[in-house]
């Protein structure tokens, strides 16, 4: 059960840099993250700004451990430790010297409005000018045409862009209620989502993880190196072709993809979900063995 706590108390700040208008990227482990797709990102993000620790947050208050427990080390019958879950703010600067804030780790299971209070306060404190999420979710898409990504905005202006938007009711996690929390701050708030195939929402899906990063730019100013990331859509979108390649019946598949994705307006296309085709494909892909896509990957 969770308890009343103070925002301020959730955290512990271990640095306090002079950071100039930074943009903060969030991203939660345990929400909606097709393939895994907006983790490889922000590991990627993290991986180039030369990041250093800002502050860490009592998870004690935020996490339920029953739910997502802490992983036990074990060597030859020894516990040789025990790994918490953790999120934590972190500091770094992007391509261009740009500071970059990045708030990521175990989605609270507790306590949301205190913690979205406590992340608006660091927030203000070095005066975040934009907040922006990263996700990704399965869509009925093929891996044969470009990525494409929606939004969650906290104003119609920031909504406005090349995205496959939608009008519907879905559960929401933390980092919408921390869009609306930056909103009433005054802090302008975003989310980008990345569309997966549904077909191969059990791999990992670069292609979604690079246009996360790309997309940064046009959304927040903010340039990352793509790296190896560019490389590994190469190779997953060869493997992929070799897979459905094999079979007739597959590649026509992909095809009525193709076909529905052409011919659909974008609030169509977010509202069709070939159910058949999705199942048949999966089938298709787990009787080739998945794992060679997690290889390719590594």
């Amino acid at each position: 059960m969770s308890h009343p706590v103070e925002p301020d108390d959730l955290y512990t700040l271990l640095h306090t840099p002079d950071l100039h208008l930074p943009v903060m990227l969030v991203h939660f482990d345990g929400w909606i993250d097709s393939g895994q797709s907006a983790s490889a990102a922000i590991n990627h993000i993290i991986g180039g700004i030369d990041a250093f620790p800002v502050a860490t947050f009592d998870t004690e208050w935020l996490i339920d451990h029953r739910a997502r427990r802490p992983v036990m080390h074990l060597v030859d019958g020894v516990n040789t430790g025990i790994d918490w879950p953790k999120i934590e703010l972190i500091a770094g600067r992007d391509k261009d010297g740009n500071d970059v804030l990045v708030l990521s780790g175990a989605e609270p299971d507790h306590n949301w409005r205190s913690f979205t209070a406590a992340v608006v306060s660091l927030a203000t404190r070095f005066r975040v000018r934009r907040m922006v999420g990263l996700g990704a979710y399965p869509a009925a898409v093929p891996h044969t045409r470009p990525c494409r990504l929606s939004v969650t905005a906290s104003t119609p202006d920031l909504a406005v862009g090349d995205y496959a938007n939608a009008s519907l009711d879905v559960p929401a996690g933390v980092e919408s209620a921390l869009e609306k929390a930056f909103e009433l701050a005054g802090i302008e708030s975003l989310g980008l989502w990345a569309q997966v195939p549904h077909y191969i929402l059990n791999a990992p899906y670069p292609t979604a993880s690079l246009a996360l990063v790309e997309a940064l730019e046009g959304a927040a100013g903010v340039r990352i190196d793509p790296g190896v990331l560019a490389q590994k859509s190469i190779t997953s979108r060869k493997r992929l072709d070799e897979l459905v390649a094999g079979d007739s019946s597959h590649a026509e598949m992909i095809a009525d993809l193709e076909q529905r994705q052409d011919e659909s307006s974008r609030a169509e296309l977010e509202m069709q979900i070939p159910d058949q085709l999705a199942s048949e494909i999966e089938r298709f892909l787990r009787a080739q063995g998945d794992d060679d896509l997690d290889e390719d990957n590594a």
